[in-house]
């Protein structure tokens, strides 16, 4: 038995009571908030289904805001005990899946194999800019021969100042919300990084650690000259990072999104930008970094890179420099 219902803005289906919604061709930001409104009214309802279909047999183009509602959507299910399925998904949309690991997560109904190598979707200009990217390799080669220059004395320098490795590493949300590893020297004690998790919409998003117990002399120091993000250079050498961009969020955080916020991962993340120059050590409120991020979406160009560069090199040793 096939019945038609409104939920939202999108076309539902019940077809032997299990609902099948029909996705756009388009999955950007206002479709992706009508999306997760649509799933939120279906998982209210008295009699739950056992699953629930979502159609993107129509959908060329997926941005991160769409895969934020496809993850929202997939949690509030599980939590239900509901059963997420993609049918029809084209290879656009598979691309995005495989490259964020979510064909793993899914389940997914295909009509046909994918191609071997699908095209991404350009979510912003920047992203497929060849340009950009070779100021990153030429940027990011010349930081790693000033990293491998300065890297003997600041090795020396954090082990005599506490115990524990010299590098820290940890797992960062990068384009589209693909998790990737960023490198830094140690600045902090050992063992004492997970005591901020969770922390992210309540404190102070760029404090250089100044006055934090957890911070080590050295990294102090390393953290206002900024020197503790070097190693930050391998990341955009392989491409997982753009020598400008937005912040690099953790997966804790992102957990916090909302379905408009997913739009600051629209492109790749910076060593620096609008948040390092205007924003560094002064933000104390979540909404704050979202409208840098966003704010050096709209106003992204090359010339524009160049000048966040230029900046940033100008206050890094003053002293309200210092990064997260």
């Amino acid at each position: 038995m096939v019945n038609s219902m409104s939920e939202a803005d999108f076309k539902v289906i019940l077809f032997n009571d299990t609902p099948v919604v029909q996705l756009p061709v388009r999955l950007s930001v206002l479709e992706a908030v009508a999306f997760k409104a649509t799933c939120q009214q279906l998982l209210q309802k008295s009699s739950l289904p056992k699953q629930i279909i979502f159609d993107f047999s129509q959908t060329t183009f997926i941005d991160s805001c769409g895969i934020g509602a496809l993850v929202n959507n997939y949690k509030s299910a599980r939590d239900k005990g509901v059963e997420i399925v993609l049918r029809g998904v084209l290879d656009p949309v598979m691309a995005v899946l495989k490259m964020t690991g979510l064909d793993q997560m899914l389940t997914l109904e295909l009509v046909r194999e994918p191609k071997t190598s699908p095209e991404l979707p350009t979510t912003h200009p920047s992203v497929r800019s060849w340009v950009k990217r070779l100021l990153d390799l030429i940027g990011g080669i010349v930081g790693l021969v000033i990293t491998a220059i300065l890297f003997v004395p600041i090795a020396i320098s954090i082990k005599l100042d506490s115990s524990g490795p010299i590098f820290f590493s940890q797992i960062r949300k990068g384009w589209m919300g693909k998790e990737f590893r960023i490198w830094k020297f140690r600045s902090m004690y050992v063992g004492t990084e997970d005591s901020s998790k969770g922390k992210i919409r309540i404190k102070a998003l760029g404090e250089s650690g100044s006055t934090d117990p957890r911070v080590t002399r050295v990294g102090r120091f390393l953290r206002k000259t900024s020197l503790d993000e070097l190693p930050q250079f391998l990341n955009v050498i392989k491409g997982e990072m753009s020598l400008v961009g937005t912040r690099p969020p953790t997966p804790d955080e992102v957990e916090y999104y909302e379905v408009p916020e997913w739009q600051r991962l629209d492109v790749k993340p910076g060593m620096t930008g609008e948040w390092q120059v205007y924003g560094r050590n002064q933000i104390r409120n979540f909404q704050d970094i979202i409208e840098l991020d966003l704010r050096y979406q709209q106003n992204w160009s090359l010339m524009y890179d160049l000048k966040l560069i230029i900046k940033t090199i100008l206050i890094v040793f003053t002293k309200n420099s210092g990064a997260v």
